[in-house]
């Protein structure tokens, strides 16, 4: 199996509800040098009558790894309880493309990894982005719910189209 010699962004599947729990693994595990981060999205949510705000991860399942793999780091992570697998091909470990890179971060550009909620003006059948990360994603944006304050938003991740909803907020007036 053929691993990188340079740092790089890769994926790790791993136990669905276990993210948080195995990346403190890998950081306590693997050490400084990597980096482990699970994106999340706010989402507005209705319970009991009353909206809040929630934090849901974006991709479950997957925890995004920057670093170098070589083998004895690959055999550690594959170690950890709740790891399932390095996404590869036959002979080589995946990273992420550089354009879905640039995507993600211009989505979750802060600390804590979250894309937060988003800013929509809506008239007629035409959207405008106000503010928030979906600016500048209008062509990606396939559905807007106004009901749920919820956008579909086509995004590639690992060479696969996606669609996952983001938090929007409506307002009545620019």
């Amino acid at each position: 199996m053929y691993f990188q010699k340079q740092e790089s962004w890769f994926v790790l599947y791993v136990n669905v509800n276990q993210e948080e729990k195995v990346k403190k693994i890998l950081e306590k595990e693997i050490g400084d040098e990597y980096k482990f981060i699970i994106p999340t999205r706010e989402l507005r949510e209705r319970k009991n009558g009353k909206w809040h705000n929630v934090k849901r991860k974006l991709f479950p399942g997957y925890v995004l790894t920057k670093g170098i793999i070589n083998i004895e780091v690959y055999y550690k992570i594959r170690k950890v309880y709740g790891v399932i697998k390095l996404l590869r091909n036959e002979n080589e470990v995946l990273t992420i493309d550089e354009k879905e890179l640039k995507v993600l971060k211009i989505l979750i550009d802060n600390q804590d990894n979250n894309i937060g909620v988003s800013t929509l003006y809506k008239e007629n059948d035409s959207i405008r982005i106000l503010a928030g990360p979906l600016v500048g994603f209008k062509g990606q944006i396939v559905k807007v719910d106004s009901r749920k304050g919820r956008a579909k938003v086509n995004i590639s991740f690992m060479n696969e189209e996606r669609i996952v909803e983001l938090g929007i907020e409506l307002v009545d007036k620019i």
